[in-house]
């Protein structure tokens, strides 16, 4: 394991994710955690992260301690924005 394969290093690439750099973000977790054995709890932790951020490269925030966006507010119909990490809006056509 390298000296920075931490619960704390996953946290620090991943706490100020945005959507627009998820995929990358991913990718450096995914090396991060690659060499640890399947049963490591660092790596369950950062397969973890790995699902929110592939759940946020298709989401508007991580929204992780808001509430949804009421769709009555004043504005939605011109810019809607309810697609946090927890319920992304995948593509129709995405697997």
């Amino acid at each position: 394991m390298a000296p920075d394969t931490t619960i704390e290093a996953i946290d620090a690439l991943v706490g100020p994710a945005t959507p627009h750099f998820a995929m990358q973000l991913r990718a450096r977790v995914e090396e991060l955690i690659a060499d640890l054995p399947e049963d490591d709890p660092v790596r369950n932790y950062g397969e973890g992260k790995i699902d929110l951020l592939e759940r946020l490269a298709f989401a508007s925030s991580k929204a992780e301690d808001s509430p949804k966006e009421s769709r009555s507010r004043i504005g939605w119909d011109e810019l809607p924005s309810a697609s946090p990490a927890y319920e992304p809006q995948f593509p129709p056509d995405f697997e």
